[in-house]
């Protein structure tokens, strides 16, 4: 074989290191690129001539090729960041991207994302991310657990997410009562309802502060998102020299009268002396802890005098075994404003519930209305309570006696609110937070793996296309077949190691010379030959 086949060997060598060293140089240039995979360059050796025979002892090389040069799809190392949309995944997944009004889809590991001035979610290149809308699941509560995703992935887009206004189903109103305080209001015929009677509807001020011991106001909302006042007033009930060491509370639930929006068989309640009357009751009391609670609303089927206690009877339960009233609040503040709002029913919570939604009395048969207790002696043993009753760890109590308190008091009604901040969990789920303290789960992230994510093809832009070798995108949400989980205020790093590369550069450079060093000897002796007819 001549000496000019070491020429063209010498060249493949130096090709082949050219492009070695150019790869390595890409991965060097990148080492601070948001998301990049380094790239490894890989050589074979080009086929061999036979000198002699078909023996594979008498073969001599032709050189060196470039076989393949495969990414290194290895995780990068993840760095916080201050934003919530700066997304990394710890895993094999992809974001998945697309240009405006275009049905290709890119991939990406470069997670730092912003919304534009749409509210759409984009990349640098402002290419869409895509996700799964959400929504609560049916009779679900407001957690974002309860969500779930529907339809097919699209762009994320939320600039015109609101969160709705829902109205108060349950209130908790946690007080400590002083046993020590005296009765404001007192009823020789109706000793447990004495505050209850002096209420009067009609006038501007329906309570005076002589007739209650206590009082405490919590807000609560409409299906419209408007807010209204329900006052609670407490009196200590005068016990008679019988009744025992048990001590007696009276209770009324109210609203301001002006927005009593009821109409009972025909009659606005808002016209009567019963106007802003939701709940009546009582509380019963052993050495300080609450053993008994009675509730009475008004009947739907009342007439005549509705602030009569034979108009009213034993309140029903909610679902979770709370007593609750039935409220109807008009849009304004005026008892001849007939613009009321859907009603609805509030459960209210004191601190004791039944477990079996029932009521039973300790003594003779269960009264149901109030007019049935309501001349009874002051003795508690006739009040009715809740059946199968249990009394929470925070409860009404009646045994501080530095002075009446409210303790505790919410309820699960809200406005209408604004999007104001975004978040990301490790499962992908984009929760708003609004202004009205809601969290609502709005999207779920769309990552895909491959088959093979070494047959991806690089498109520049941090972005990465499917190929027949890299097989189609298998879609899905974080942290579920092996796509990963998902870090916010994060960024994965580069995966590029420098000292490694340097290591790569070295070999190469000596590579490449070593290749120049065989044909500058070939040429040498290429001389020497050509010098030898002289």
């Amino acid at each position: 074989m001549s000496l000019t086949s070491s020429l063209y060997q010498g060249i493949t060598g130096m090709q082949a290191h050219s492009q070695a060293i150019s790869v390595i140089g890409n991965n060097l240039a990148n080492v601070s690129t948001t998301g990049y995979k380094a790239s490894n360059i890989y050589f074979e050796d080009m086929i061999s001539q036979d000198l002699s025979t078909a023996s594979g002892n008498s073969q001599l090389g032709l050189g060196v090729k470039v076989a393949a040069i495969y990414g290194d799809f290895s995780q990068g190392s993840i760095q916080t960041t201050t934003s919530a949309t700066d997304l990394a995944i710890g895993g094999n997944g992809y974001f998945c991207v697309k240009p405006a009004n275009s049905d290709e889809t890119y991939y990406t590991r470069a997670g730092n994302f912003t919304f534009n001035n749409d509210g759409y979610l984009v990349d640098a290149n402002n290419y869409h991310v895509q996700g799964w809308a959400m929504k609560k699941a049916t009779g679900s509560t407001t957690a974002s657990t309860d969500y779930q995703i529907y339809g097919t992935a699209g762009d994320i887009q939320v600039s015109n997410f609101q969160s709705p206004a829902s109205a108060t189903t349950k209130a908790s109103i946690i007080t400590n009562l002083n046993p020590t305080s005296e009765s404001q209001s007192d009823s020789a015929t109706n000793p447990f309802f004495a505050m209850f009677e002096n209420w009067k509807g009609t006038e501007d001020t329906p309570l005076d502060s002589a007739s209650y011991s206590y009082s405490t106001t919590i807000k609560v909302y409409d299906d419209t998102g408007t807010s209204h006042a329900l006052t609670v007033y407490y009196d200590k009930v005068t016990m008679s020299s019988n009744a025992g060491s048990d001590t007696v509370w009276e209770y009324t639930v109210t609203c301001k009268p002006g927005e009593d929006g009821r109409t009972i068989n025909g009659q606005a309640v808002g016209s009567t002396s019963a106007a802003g009357l939701l709940m009546t009751g009582t509380m019963t009391f052993r050495s300080g802890v609450l053993v008994g609670e009675s509730a009475y609303t008004l009947k739907s089927n009342a007439a005549g005098n509705l602030h009569s206690l034979s108009n009213w009877s034993l309140a029903d339960f909610s679902s979770s075994g709370y007593p609750e009233f039935t409220a109807n609040f008009t849009k304004a503040s005026n008892a001849s404003t007939t613009d009321s709002i859907s009603a609805q029913s509030i459960a209210l919570d004191l601190g004791m519930r039944s477990k079996n939604k029932t009521w039973s009395q300790s003594a003779g048969t269960l009264s149901t209305l109030a007019s049935d207790v309501g001349d009874r002696t002051s003795n508690a043993s006739y009040l009715p309570s809740m059946g199968n009753s249990t009394v929470s760890a925070l409860s009404t109590e009646s045994y501080n006696t530095g002075g009446n308190t409210t303790v505790y008091q919410t309820q699960n009604g809200y406005t209408a609110g604004y999007l104001q901040s975004v978040a990301v969990d490790a499962d992908g789920v984009l929760t708003g937070t609004f202004s009205n303290g809601q969290e609502i789960a709005l999207y779920s992230v769309e990552l895909a793996t491959f088959t093979s994510q070494w047959g991806l093809r690089r498109d520049g832009n941090n972005l990465f296309s499917a190929t027949l070798d890299s097989g189609d995108a298998l879609t899905g949400t974080a942290n579920s077949a092996g796509k990963g989980s998902i870090t916010s205020n994060a960024l994965e790093s580069s995966n590029v190691d420098m000292a490694t590369e340097f290591v790569h550069l070295i070999t190469a450079q000596r590579g490449f010379e070593a290749n120049t060093k065989v044909i500058t000897t070939a040429d040498s002796l290429l001389s020497e030959v050509i010098a030898m007819k002289r």
